[in-house]
């Protein structure tokens, strides 16, 4: 490549219009707010401790549903990278699937006609969660790859994924903000729980059905034909990068499902008056992390900045296991947090865009479905086990939902052990699994620039 081909690379700016970043980003966040009440702890919550549902057999339904989880993702993956339509492959999932993936978030929160026995809530817990990650697998998948067909260059990229990002982080605060108060305790009406779900059901449709009407695919390839499910997820594995991604992907999944479902134990037995100032340290870190990574992403890269996240964050996870107690610990904790949530929603996306960029280079086909439907094979199952996991501990410490804001010391620290061990135990995996992650330096940065030449040609 020649030194004017780069220059002249360098000097295009690619633009995406504001209204489709807009809407994308809105869209997104509608469908990060139905699945965080399902997945975030909300769901098993209610089943449990609202509806006295036993825990062995929500934990169960977690399991079991993770089996599903396997299935139902790269498939999809699959044969959204062979769609061929007016409106590209990604936007007729998301437009046509709108009402039903509201219709099945809203019905979830009903009891449904089985009776109320523990076999009937272990059947309509498995079947809200078939039924509704269905859905969320068509559309949510389809969301996340867009930034990669809307736009080539990291640049271009990077301004969609902050736009999704100030847009998640409503998606990010209902479940930490929102449920606690409107979630019903045991004994108390489910009305206003209700009229919220059923409001958030019916906007979530509108948002993202009109969305379709302002998004364009842009950059896309031929589907190899020839190529079936299992050569396709076999050559994902085969690129190293991507194997390394998986750690990363799993271990935010999972640490972003423990820490939601577990803050409002926190709180419950740690005191609500912790909230304001608690919630306001994450909200710092999480904008000083964006500061952060947003400057250092150039410099440094994306691995060193990951592996920078993963120590911060790891170190604050293990003082709140140890030390949670005393306040200022869990403060030092949720703003380290905020640094991580930040760099998860930021860095990972990007380093995806790269892994798949590097796919495309060695095969010759855009495979952002399969990579977000392998990706999701890995990754979805983290939420089953973060869920079953957290129950599983704090049982093990002595927790009683009898007993609710009036736990034992031992079960006030098996919360902290249940929040936040295997988080840091997660993120210091990562940060080490890092050092064979191939794309960085100036090998890389040549491979990008080429393949941002071959799209923008």
């Amino acid at each position: 490549m020649s030194e004017n081909t780069t220059a002249a690379l360098v000097d295009i700016e690619e633009k995406v219009p504001v209204r489709s970043k807009f809407w994308l980003s809105i869209a997104d966040c509608m469908c990060g707010v139905l699945n965080s009440l399902m997945t975030a702890g909300a769901l098993t919550y209610f089943f449990t401790t609202y509806w006295g549902m036993n825990e062995n057999y929500a934990s169960l339904a977690w399991i079991i549903f993770g089996i599903w989880n396997a299935v139902n993702d790269p498939l999809f993956g699959f044969i959204s990278d062979k769609t061929k339509s007016k409106i590209g492959r990604r936007l007729p999932y998301i437009r046509y699937g709108a009402i039903f993936y509201s219709l099945f978030f809203i019905i979830t929160w009903f009891k449904w006609p089985f009776g109320e026995s523990q076999i009937s809530m272990f059947i309509q817990l498995i079947a809200a969660l078939f039924l509704f990650d269905t859905l969320y697998t068509a559309i949510a998948t389809s969301l996340y790859v867009l930034p990669y067909t809307m736009a080539v260059s990291n640049k271009a990229r990077s301004n969609i994924f902050i736009w999704k990002i100030c847009f998640s982080l409503i998606s990010l605060a209902f479940p930490l903000v929102v449920v606690p108060i409107i979630q019903p305790k045991p004994g108390e009406p489910a009305t206003l729980f209700h009229i919220v779900v059923l409001a958030l059901g019916v906007a979530a449709f509108l948002i993202i059905f009109f969305s379709t009407f302002f998004i364009k695919e842009k950059v896309t390839t031929e589907p190899d034909d020839s190529m079936n499910i299992f050569k396709s997820i076999v050559l994902c594995f085969k690129n190293i990068s991507f194997v390394i991604f998986e750690v990363l992907s799993f271990s935010v999944i999972f640490i972003q499902t423990d820490l939601l479902m577990g803050v409002n134990y926190y709180f419950n037995e740690f005191g609500t008056n912790l909230m304001p100032l608690s919630y306001g340290a994450l909200g710092l870190g999480a904008v000083l992390g964006m500061i952060i990574w947003l400057n250092r992403l150039k410099p440094w890269g994306v691995r060193k900045c990951i592996f920078i996240m993963c120590v911060l964050f790891a170190s604050g996870a293990t003082a709140v296991v140890f030390f949670g107690k005393i306040f200022a610990v869990a403060i030092i904790g949720f703003f380290l947090a905020g640094l991580g949530f930040a760099g998860g929603m930021y860095l990972v996306p990007i380093m995806n865009g790269d892994v798949i960029d590097y796919d495309e280079y060695k095969c010759g086909q855009r495979r952002e479905g399969m990579y977000a439907g392998v990706n999701s094979f890995i990754t979805k199952p983290a939420i089953s086990l973060a869920n079953a996991a957290f129950i599983k501990i704090i049982a093990a410490f002595g927790y009683s939902n009898t007993a609710v804001g009036n736990q034992t010391e031992l079960a006030k620290q098996g919360i902290l052990v249940a929040w936040m061990a295997i988080p840091a135990l997660l993120l210091i995996i990562t940060a080490i699994s890092l050092k064979w992650y191939p794309l960085h330096g100036e090998s890389w940065d040549k491979i990008k620039l080429s393949i941002e030449e071959k799209h923008k040609d």
